[in-house]
């Protein structure tokens, strides 16, 4: 693993390295739609799948599932041992905690995916990345993680 915070490193200021950023917010977006891509498939299997388990009488309260899966896939493949969603790792990111680099706990994880849903109920907190020197997200700045390139 390459160390990603440069020489300065401290646990009050973290210095990551530039090369760590580098096209980190294009590789965001391109991960996201391969992400939401393999979600939306997830989902409608497990929609169809249920449906037809309980005969139709679960469509009501089948619409919520495309979050829920969304929830435990973030949560799941970012806490795992390659520290990225399939999308990520195709475009070479992962996700650590901005302390001190360290894997993500799932709650987290988790917590990152929720608070990414919530962002969209008001889309201007997603321009809080052009002025962080991170590039971090609102969202990120709450669940307390980076987004670097995998080095």
């Amino acid at each position: 693993m390459a160390n990603l915070f440069g020489a300065g490193a401290t646990l009050a200021a973290p210095v990551l390295r530039a090369d760590a950023l580098a096209g980190v917010r294009t590789r965001r977006v391109l991960a996201l739609g391969i992400d939401l891509v393999i979600v939306g498939v997830l989902a409608s299997i497990l929609f169809v799948a249920l449906l037809i388990l309980t005969l139709g009488l679960s469509w009501f309260l089948l619409p919520p599932l495309f979050p829920l899966v969304a929830f435990f896939y973030n949560g799941m493949s970012v806490s795992g041992a390659k520290m990225a969603t399939p999308g990520m790792r195709a475009m070479d990111l992962e996700m650590r905690m901005h302390e001190n680099g360290a894997r993500v706990p799932f709650i987290n994880a988790a917590a990152h995916a929720l608070f990414w849903y919530l962002s969209w109920f008001f889309p201007p907190v997603f321009l809080v990345t052009l002025v962080d020197g991170e590039k971090r997200c609102l969202h990120d700045l709450l669940a307390g993680i980076v987004i670097v390139r995998r080095l």
